[in-house]
C-alpha cells in the first residue's frame, strides 16, 4: 500500500492509502505522496499546493513575508528562529519572533 494525493488545481484534496491498481481507475489526478518524506521533498496534507515543476508538496504560506526554501520547499521567515530553548510566535507585524 502507498500514499496518493488527490490533486485538483495544484491543491491537495484528499489523501488515501490505496494499491496503484485502484487509483489507476480512479477519475481526476493523484500523485504519490510519501510519509516520511522519501520523495517530492513532503508528505501531502489537505490544502496543500503540489508543484508539478518542483515535483514537491509544499504547505500554504503562512505569512506574506516567509518565502520558500527552494530545496527543502518548507517556508523559512525572514529572521531565524530563536536558538536558546524559550517558545516564540511569530508576530508578522514586526517580522520577528516574541516570546510566548
Amino acid at each position: 500500500m502507498s500514499y496518493f494525493a488527490k490533486i485538483n488545481n495544484e491543491i491537495v484534496e484528499k489523501v488515501i492509502v490505496a494499491e496503484q491498481n485502484f487509483i489507476d481507475i480512479q477519475e481526476g489526478t493523484w500523485v504519490q505522496t510519501s510519509y516520511n518524506g522519501n520523495f517530492r521533498k513532503n508528505y501531502a496534507g489537505i490544502g496543500y499546493t503540489y508543484d508539478e515543476t518542483r515535483d514537491a508538496f509544499y504547505t500554504p504560506q503562512p505569512y506574506p513575508s516567509w518565502t520558500l526554501n527552494e530545496t527543502t520547499c518548507q517556508w523559512e521567515a525572514p529572521t531565524p528562529y530563536p536558538d536558546d530553548d524559550e517558545r516564540y510566535i511569530w508576530d508578522e507585524d514586526t517580522l520577528s519572533w516574541v516570546e510566548e
